[in-house]
């Protein structure tokens, strides 16, 4: 199992979705993805994509402007 970080920093919506998305179907079940954004949709448009696909938060927090989402691949 291994933590991965993605860089979807001053990309706007969908974007971070989309490359969320993208890298989590490199992983494998069990590792950690950190989503580093700055597009305030992406506090709701990740945990609502990881929702539906089954996928794990861990956290989701605010560092100033950065918004930090801790996800688990599930499947």
């Amino acid at each position: 199992m291994g933590h991965f970080v993605l860089d979807a920093r001053y990309l706007l919506c969908p974007m971070p979705v989309i490359r969320t998305q993208n890298r989590i179907a490199e992983l494998a079940p069990g590792d950690t993805l950190e989503v580093q954004a700055t597009d305030p949709g992406a506090l709701h448009d990740i945990p609502a994509w990881c929702r539906v696909h089954g996928h794990e938060i861990l956290e989701t927090r605010r560092d100033g402007n950065d918004i930090v989402i801790t996800v688990r691949v599930i499947s």
